[in-house]
């Protein structure tokens, strides 16, 4: 793995040229100024504080595994044994089987079926059905693989948790927030939609609906802030909207600012209004 992460005290460098040319990431760890670290500077640095011993995992684990969607000041979490972890790093004493790691550019990390275990029994539901979304859109773990793991390891924490959310994964979802959608129209007792609806004229692709209902012609679509602040990218999704509806779909298009309530109302009527019955 190339990285300008370095450990100082391996470096030949001075106190005074660390002090002076670098920046210290974690206790005896740097990269050169200027430098603003990335997710994967951070989980370099994080290791080699560990004096390379530990294994990475959590949502650092997933994105070395390629999952996106995860935040560059997020914590690094290891499996270590020590008790006194820096800020940023979060340190589990956790029981690890040699078949449960692997290697990433050099890196030992949690394999993809470990790293989908450990997240889905320590977030919460929403975040652990994002976060194993995206992983499963990156690295499509099997989950037979990881109800092995619930049996290997009865007594870890979390269990039930990760039971109820691996039925709810969708390695369709492209975002988290479209994955807080699906979840939010699901819990509502809607029907179970189909993720990445291809919409057709023909044999053009018109447009890919985040959820659809494909018997009924409605679909649900979330709204990031690139339609707002793009005038390009807004324009040409509002004709590709007026085609859509001219195709016989009924879409519901979501942004941030709509009250859960009143999304559910417009899915809902749009559902009935097609021939879905409650």
């Amino acid at each position: 793995m190339r990285s300008a992460v370095f450990v100082g005290s391996e470096s030949g460098l001075t106190r005074y040229e660390l002090a002076r040319h670098h920046q210290r990431l974690l206790p005896d760890v740097y990269v050169p100024k200027p430098w603003h670290p990335t997710l994967r500077d951070r989980t370099v640095a994080a290791w080699l504080w560990s004096k390379r011993r530990a294994v990475v995992a959590g949502a650092a684990a997933a994105a070395l595994h390629g999952a996106s969607w995860v935040d560059a000041t997020a914590p690094i979490e290891l499996i270590w044994n020590n008790g006194r972890p820096p800020a940023g790093v979060i340190v589990r004493n956790d029981a690890i089987a040699d078949d449960e790691t692997t290697k990433v550019a050099g890196i030992p990390v949690t394999t993809r079926t470990r790293t989908a275990f450990d997240l889905g029994r320590r977030l919460n539901r929403g975040d652990a059905v994002a976060r194993l979304d995206a992983l499963k859109r990156a690295t499509a773990y099997q989950d037979a693989d990881v109800l092995a793991l619930i049996e290997r390891y009865p007594g870890s924490r979390g269990l039930k948790s990760l039971r109820n959310v691996l039925p709810l994964v969708d390695r369709g979802a492209e975002s988290p927030r479209e994955t807080w959608l699906r979840l939010l129209l699901v819990d509502a007792g809607l029907p179970q939609p189909t993720s990445q609806v291809r919409v057709f004229d023909g044999q053009s692709l018109i447009k890919v609906l985040d959820l659809g209902w494909k018997d009924y012609f409605v679909g649900a679509e979330y709204d990031g802030d690139h339609h707002r602040t793009d005038r390009r990218v807004y324009a040409k999704d509002v004709r590709v909207k007026r085609k859509v509806a001219w195709m016989g779909w009924n879409v519901t298009y979501v942004i941030k600012e709509d009250r859960p309530n009143e999304v559910v109302r417009s899915v809902r009527d749009a559902l009935v209004a097609r021939g879905w019955r409650p």
